[in-house]
């Protein structure tokens, strides 16, 4: 079992064709993802090869999906075509759409996102995020494949960097299902959104929670903990040492006041039972002993 992502997903890949897409649709599939096909307007009725696999480029996202019965896209394109890709694959009926693109308009994140809420049918993770791996099985995005295999732990991150240092250091349990949300102002799934994926999950016996400095959004996640979540949740905060009033590399990440700050965010998840590590490390221990507990 796993969240969003499964082994049946039929993924296709928006910008396949660009340098960026064409290394990571290399690694997707070296992975063992199922890619159906890349989309490219320029390119229609091409085909691309991939080590000895030919994957078909269509000239829409309407086409693949009709021609392959895609229902995953992964977004590799420029921030100033992101908006369009990403309402093309809402329109296509997508259900998961995962924008790996890096410095999208504010605005234009807001415009997809209300487009996609009022199809009912999309939901994106991103922008600027990792994307999405149940190991195993499928990896949307650019999350290496080989750092962690399967396993009962859930994770949800806001930081790329350390959505991998996370999975490296829980290796020896494995993941359910790892998702990078990414750091932006807005994104498209929440950390409130996982952790109801994960606590309905029956495959996920634990998870791990990382947010930063800014915004409210895990204090929002802590208050979702402790009306719905039963499973053990351990949590960590980046930006325990950055100076008050500094904005981090993330744009979500300004602290003003007490608010957003590493400390209050602690302070609101350990008052629900959420155990935080002031290090990766220390997270990843804390996350040890509850799976040390569980299995005995």
């Amino acid at each position: 079992m796993s969240i969003f992502l499964t082994k049946d997903s039929k993924v296709i890949v928006q910008g396949m064709t660009g340098s960026e897409g064409t290394k990571h649709t290399t690694r997707m599939l070296a992975s063992g993802t199922n890619i159906v096909g890349g989309v490219n307007p320029r390119k229609a009725g091409q085909s691309q090869d991939f080590d000895g696999k030919l994957v078909p480029v269509f000239g829409t996202v309407a086409d693949a999906v009709k021609e392959t019965g895609a229902n995953v896209s992964v977004i590799f394109v420029p921030p100033k075509f992101t908006k369009d890709a990403v309402l093309e694959a809402i329109e296509a009926a997508v259900p998961l759409v995962v924008v790996i693109t890096e410095g999208v308009p504010v605005h234009d994140t807001a415009a997809f996102f209300a487009a996609a809420q009022a199809s009912g049918t999309t939901r994106i993770i991103g922008p600027n995020c990792p994307g999405i791996i149940t190991p195993g099985e499928s990896n949307a995005g650019i999350i290496p494949a080989d750092i962690a295999g399967q396993g009962r732990i859930g994770l949800v991150s806001k930081s790329g960097t350390l959505t991998y240092q996370m999975m490296y250091e829980l290796r020896d349990f494995g993941f359910s299902t790892a998702i990078g949300i990414g750091g932006d102002p807005i994104i498209g799934t929440t950390h409130i959104d996982a952790l109801q994926a994960f606590q309905d999950d029956p495959d996920t016996d634990a998870i791990v929670m990382i947010g930063e400095i800014g915004g409210d959004a895990e204090e929002r996640a802590a208050a979702f903990i402790k009306e719905n979540v039963t499973k053990p949740v351990v949590g960590y905060v980046a930006g325990f040492t950055a100076p008050e009033g500094k904005t981090m590399g993330h744009a979500g990440a300004i602290v003003s006041g007490s608010s957003g700050t590493a400390a209050a965010k602690q302070e609101a998840l350990e008052a629900v039972g959420v155990k935080v590590g002031k290090t990766p490390t220390e997270t990843a221990n804390l996350m040890r002993e509850i799976m040390q507990s569980l299995t005995k």
